[in-house]
């Protein structure tokens, strides 16, 4: 999630600091949240309100749903969002389908994972949000 965070972060840090820009409230509130970052290359966080996780996925992801708060959302790749899958982390599942075809790309479900659909909206802009929960 390193590689992400390398660009999301400062990107909305930028946002939240130009009150010029249309998006200024959103920066701000993706700034002050707290974030983890999960890495294995990373040894320290230069990012405000940001957390560095280097440990087992599972305890480190079972650890944050012990805390208190409300709910946790993932931003990541394939790769980590495989790992949230493989290993039974992920509570709710928000699949936003764009209806632009690329022909290739990176899967996130390894194996077969069965699903319930809870719900669907489609927006102006041809994106499809799927909510799904784990049978």
């Amino acid at each position: 999630m390193r590689k992400l965070a390398e660009g999301f972060i400062p990107h909305w840090a930028g946002v939240a600091a130009d009150p010029q820009n249309p998006e200024v409230e959103a920066g701000r509130k993706y700034t002050e949240t707290g974030k983890i970052v999960f890495t294995k290359t990373l040894s320290g966080s230069k990012w405000t309100n940001t957390t560095l996780a280097s440990g087992d996925i599972t305890y480190e992801v079972n650890s944050l749903k012990r805390k208190e708060g409300g709910d946790i959302i993932a931003y990541g790749g394939a790769t980590f969002a495989s790992s949230l899958i493989k290993n039974n982390l992920i509570d709710e599942y928000h699949l936003f389908i764009n209806s632009a075809a690329l022909g290739s790309g990176l899967p996130i479900f390894k194996q077969r994972t069965n699903l319930k659909l809870k719900s669907s909206q489609t927006f102006d802009c041809r994106i499809v949000v799927l909510v799904f929960t784990p049978l």
